[in-house]
C-alpha cells in the first residue's frame, strides 16, 4: 500500500510539474507573438521581403515572394546570373545557371528544407497543429541576456532551440542540425536589428553560423498582401 501511495505521489507531482511547464511555454509564446504583431502576419495573405545577403566577402540582393497556403519563391543574383528556388504547394525545383539553365524538382531533404520554409507564420506559431511538440526548457544566458529557450521537436525528431529574450520577447537565436550536401550541419542562426514594417516587426539581420562560415541577410524592404502571379511559383515547362 506504502508503494502504491508512493508511486501515485510521484505521478501526481510530475503531472503538475508538466502541467505548470505547459502554462509557462504558452505564455512566452503569447508574449513573443504579442511582440511580433502574429495577428497581423497570420491575416496577411502574402508577403514580400527584399535583402542582401553577405558571404565570403561577396553581396548578392535577394528577393523573397510568399503566398498562403504554403507557396514561395526566393531569387537570388549571383554574378549576374540570378538562382531561384520554389514551391508551389506540391512540387519543389530550383534552377541554378551555373550548374544547368534547366529547373530541377527538389526532392529529399532539399524538398522538406523547401516545404519548411513555405511555413507563412514561422514554426512556433500553432506548432502542434504542425505536428510539432514543444518543451520549456528554462532561462539561460545568451550573450549577457536573460533568455528563455524552447526546444521544438519535429515528427522525424529533429530539433531546434529557440531563445527568446525575455525582455523584449523577440527571438534572439536559433540553434538547429541540417542537412547539407549529404552531411549534418550545426547551424546557430543570430536574429538582431528588430524594426517595425507596418505593425509587424520583424529582425532585419540575421547571422547564420556553420562550420563552414558565416552568411548574413540584411532585410531591406518587408511588405505584406502584394498581388502575385502564380505562375512564379510554378516550375518553367521547358
Amino acid at each position: 500500500m506504502k508503494k502504491s501511495i508512493a508511486i501515485l505521489s510521484l505521478f501526481l507531482i510530475v503531472a503538475s510539474v508538466n502541467v505548470v511547464q505547459a502554462q509557462t511555454l504558452e505564455k512566452i509564446l503569447d508574449k513573443h507573438f504579442k511582440a511580433v504583431g502574429q495577428q497581423k502576419l497570420v491575416s496577411a495573405q502574402t508577403y514580400f521581403m527584399k535583402a542582401k545577403i553577405n558571404q565570403m566577402g561577396m553581396e548578392f540582393p535577394m528577393e523573397m515572394r510568399m503566398e498562403r497556403p504554403n507557396k514561395f519563391r526566393v531569387e537570388t543574383e549571383m554574378q549576374g546570373q540570378k538562382m531561384i528556388q520554389a514551391y508551389d504547394g506540391e512540387i519543389g525545383w530550383t534552377i541554378v545557371p551555373w550548374i544547368s539553365p534547366d529547373p530541377q524538382e527538389l526532392a529529399g531533404d532539399q524538398l522538406k528544407q523547401a516545404i519548411d520554409q513555405a511555413d507563412f507564420e514561422g514554426e512556433l506559431y500553432n506548432y502542434e497543429e504542425k505536428g510539432y511538440s514543444a518543451d520549456f526548457i528554462g532561462k539561460v544566458n545568451v550573450d549577457g541576456k536573460e533568455a528563455y529557450k524552447i526546444k521544438l521537436t519535429s515528427k522525424d525528431g529533429s530539433v531546434k532551440n529557440y531563445y527568446i529574450d525575455a525582455g523584449t520577447n523577440l527571438i534572439i537565436k536559433v540553434k538547429a542540425k541540417v542537412k547539407a550536401m549529404g552531411k549534418e550541419v550545426e547551424v546557430e542562426q543570430i536574429m538582431s536589428d528588430y524594426k517595425d514594417f507596418d505593425g509587424i516587426k520583424m529582425a532585419t539581420k540575421m547571422e547564420s553560423v556553420t562550420g563552414m562560415g558565416t552568411m548574413s541577410i540584411i532585410i531591406e524592404e518587408f511588405k505584406v498582401d502584394q498581388k502575385f502571379d502564380d505562375a512564379i511559383f510554378k516550375r518553367p515547362i521547358k
